[in-house]
């Protein structure tokens, strides 16, 4: 993967809001923030998670293996975790007031920004969602149809694009990559009539920041950063 650059450690999912912003929870369920230093890349945080979602401005978003939704308060003392009414599969973070998820029963849900009445329900059925810093949105349904969010114009909310994923993510308009059933990884080209452009290498999970951040896991858990924008 000569693309890639192995970051030691194993997760099985991972959020990248930038460069500074990585987050990944592991099989244990036990969760981990990239320190920035691959001599020594992550600090464990308390807490039970099985997905999580982190945006370009530090905000970072989880849910755990019965569907409770947490926010990432910080070191604040003992409670770095605050239980947001709900319950979802996956959840994707772009920013504070870009937040979306999934739930299990394929149900898609957009933040509200009031902690009392957190979430409203959008039209459609996915599996997998990610939101970009720019309130870009994408997901994928349960067939591997790919969609792309419109906004409330109409009835059609979502159109659909060409090609097959089980997993995707959103920095921004024009940093969206996803992966496969097969692992194959795929990245927008920002262009609808041939939109994606494959990248070498395999993955199961990937995430994407706003700065062009790209970080993914593969199926036996180990993990990579995307190097292939860097010269040399």
């Amino acid at each position: 993967m000569a693309t890639w650059k192995n970051v030691s450690g194993g997760l099985t999912a991972i959020a990248a809001g930038s460069r500074t912003n990585v987050w990944g929870v592991n099989s244990s369920e036990q969760i981990y923030r990239y320190t920035n230093d691959d001599a020594n890349p992550w600090i464990g945080i308390p807490g039970s998670l099985v997905d999580i979602g982190a945006g370009a401005d530090g905000t970072v978003w989880g849910v755990n293996s019965g569907g409770g939704i947490y926010r990432y308060t910080g070191d604040q003392g003992a409670n770095h975790w605050v239980n947001i009414p709900g319950s979802l599969a996956r959840i994707a973070v772009g920013s504070r007031t870009n937040v979306w998820g999934v739930n299990s029963a394929g149900a898609i849900y957009r933040y509200t920004n009031d902690d009392a009445n957190p979430w409203v329900n959008i039209p459609g059925s996915l599996v997998d969602i990610g939101a970009g810093a720019d309130g870009t949105v994408w997901g994928v349904n349960s067939g591997g149809g790919i969609y792309r969010y419109t906004g409330d114009q109409g009835a059609s909310h979502w159109v659909n694009i060409p090609g097959g994923l089980t997993r995707i993510t959103v920095g921004s308009r024009t940093n969206v990559w996803g992966v496969n059933s097969n692992g194959q990884i795929y990245r927008y080209t920002n262009d609808d009539a041939n939109p994606w452009v494959g990248i070498d290498g395999s993955l199961s999970d990937i995430g994407a920041g706003a700065d062009g951040t790209v970080w993914g896991v593969n199926s036996v858990h180990a993990i990579y950063r995307y190097t292939g924008d860097q010269p040399g």
